[in-house]
């Protein structure tokens, strides 16, 4: 790559291939020559808010493997609107989605009502309750959270969770190619995010570390510490399917690396009304048989 000469919102990037310079816009992390097809990637003074990628995952699932298990996924939405199982992506897109990989050390402070069932003298059962407090700590890892605000973090988990076991150190060449985003959310958003994520998460375990049969009014303070978030590029495959040309394509995301997918597909209330008028007429039919036979 050559010499960078930089603006206040795009850099421009020698081609090593032909010399052309190429634009990268501001969330862009790599590009294509416009005149060879060669890829580059950007190498942007880090930020706070917009440092360099910690680690990346590489895509394992192809385009066409992707394609494959996004359109069974469709063809398994039996309520969603007409047209959409015969129609083919507008737009596929592999894309390094940035986001940040969260741990801490969680020390929670609980105070719950324990329930122990028994059965009494009539052999019925019951449920004694006592109140019970303390301590738990933990270690909260893995947490991943959407960096950017163009693929918001309830979509990740739908795809989720990645094997985080091949994780691997960043470098330029693990996106060579690859559309890659730089970050559009804080440091701080995400951080946010994280701790939410982690907040919940602890709760979860408080519920089963909890002896007894039953837990109520389970209240906890989450104090997270010696807290680390690291950027990282995970692989999406983002599909734009138009199922009606006035309305905005739906987008279905594939996991690059396990194939998982999820989108938000509409209900077709076209559908409901007309099973709803099949279940109407099958109450009706059944009613006129039962007159008939009286």
């Amino acid at each position: 790559m050559g010499p960078l000469a930089s603006t206040e919102q795009r850099i421009e990037v020698s081609c090593r291939s032909c010399g052309a310079q190429i634009l990268f816009e501001p969330l862009q992390r790599t590009a294509r020559c416009p005149y060879c097809d060669s890829p580059s990637v950007v190498d942007r003074p880090a930020t706070e808010d917009r440092p360099d990628p910690v680690f990346g995952l590489g895509f394992v699932v192809t385009r066409d493997e992707a394609a494959r298990r996004m359109r069974r996924w469709i063809r398994r939405r039996r309520m969603g609107p007409f047209g959409l199982r015969g129609r083919s992506a507008e737009k596929v897109k592999g894309v390094y989605l940035p986001a940040y990989l969260y741990s801490a050390a969680a020390h929670t402070s609980y105070r719950a009502s324990i329930g122990e069932r028994y059965k009494d003298k009539d052999d019925k059962s019951r449920t004694e309750y006592r109140d019970l407090e303390g301590r738990h700590s933990t270690y909260v890892a893995d947490i991943l959270v959407t960096a950017s605000r163009g693929i918001p973090n309830d979509e990740i988990e739908g795809i989720e969770p990645f094997d985080l076991g091949v994780l691997t150190r960043y470098t330029p060449g693990l996106v060579s190619g690859w559309i890659a985003e730089e970050p559009s959310l804080t440091r701080e958003e995400c951080r946010h995010l994280a701790r939410q994520e982690a907040t919940a998460h602890v709760g979860q375990l408080l519920r089963r570390f909890l002896p007894g049969d039953s837990v109520r009014d389970l209240r906890h303070h989450v104090e997270l510490v010696d807290e680390s978030i690291d950027l990282t590029l995970v692989p999406l495959w983002v599909f734009a399917i138009r199922y009606d040309d006035e309305k905005p394509p739906i987008r279905v995301l594939v996991n690059g690396q396990t194939g998982k997918v999820y989108g938000r597909i509409p209900l077709s209330w076209a559908k409901v009304g007309l099973i709803l008028a099949a279940v109407a007429a099958l109450i009706g039919l059944v009613r006129l048989l039962v007159w008939l036979l009286q």
